[in-house]
């Protein structure tokens, strides 16, 4: 049997994310959540290789309480099961230690893995860091963005967009992949899953100490990265109306503007006479 680990998070639904200045992260209890959907397309790949081979898929997420919402839907579309990896102490952790904690869970509880599958990246932080992170403390082979996968006996042939081409290349198992945005459109829940979801709707809880870390963790301190600031953009546009005699106005559009356009062309526009209207 092919035993596949899923790893899936739970983001927020809206687009103004509530944020703590003080600690630089989500306030993740003040939004509604659902299942990242870099997650889907990740837990979508693990189905279809289920399909064709004998496999068991094991989802896992790390977060609050609520996040357990989003391992009952990974069950219901055919994971078989659910694991919450949920502390206080876990709360605040950066993308390394994210990693080193879902490594923990792997090597201490489900050591017999085959294949590790994440997203590329999620759509809350896009820092595409975990996947790679993850693969680096288990010490497995990673490959990233893959569209198509398939697994022949010990090995994983994979394909991949690169540029304006494809790539395809194997790995040997146990490995990890992360899934790109664009491959495995996510099927829809079915009632036939619902229903199988509530008949076994158990899910595993593991918190900081059944992992193994001492009683002075503390995620949020001990991560290496902070975040200093998490902002909307602002814009300005502002409208001017220039009147005048045409080549005049070509000269003030080249006095003011030219430079900016001349190092985007590679060439000075000033040395080239616009022609007389």
């Amino acid at each position: 049997m092919l035993n596949i680990i899923v790893c899936i998070k739970q983001v927020p639904m809206v687009s103004e994310l509530p944020w703590n200045s003080k600690t630089g992260t989500l306030k993740r209890e003040l939004a509604e959540g659902m299942m990242d959907p870099a997650s889907r397309r990740a837990l979508e790949a693990a189905l279809q290789i289920k399909e064709n081979l004998d496999a068991n898929i094991c989802a896992v997420t790390m977060g609050p309480a609520m996040a357990e919402e989003i391992l009952h839907q990974a069950k219901a579309l055919g994971a078989d099961e659910g694991v919450l990896l949920t502390d206080r102490r876990m709360a605040g952790a950066d993308t390394f230690l994210t990693s080193h904690i879902l490594s923990r869970f792997i090597q201490r509880e489900y050591n017999s893995f085959d294949l590790v599958i994440c997203g590329s990246q999620t759509s809350d932080s896009e820092t595409a860091q975990v996947g790679p992170q993850l693969a680096e403390d288990l010490g497995i082979p990673a490959i990233g963005y893959i569209n198509k996968i398939s697994v022949k006996e010990n090995t994983v042939e994979v394909q991949r967009h690169v540029d304006d081409f494809f790539e395809t290349l194997s790995m040997d198992l146990p490995g990890l992949v992360t899934i790109d945005l664009s491959a495995y459109k996510p099927r829809y829940l079915a009632l036939e899953g619902v229903e199988k979801a509530f008949e076994n709707p158990d899910i595993r809880i593991i918190d900081a100490e059944k992992l193994g870390f001492n009683d002075d963790f503390n995620a949020l301190k001990d991560s290496p990265t902070r975040i200093i600031d998490v902002f909307s953009p602002t814009t300005q546009n502002e409208n001017r109306v220039l009147k005048g005699a045409v080549k005049k106005l070509v000269d003030q559009l080249f006095d003011e503007y030219g430079k900016v356009i001349s190092s985007g062309m590679g060439k000075d526009l000033k040395t080239h006479e616009h022609d007389e209207v």
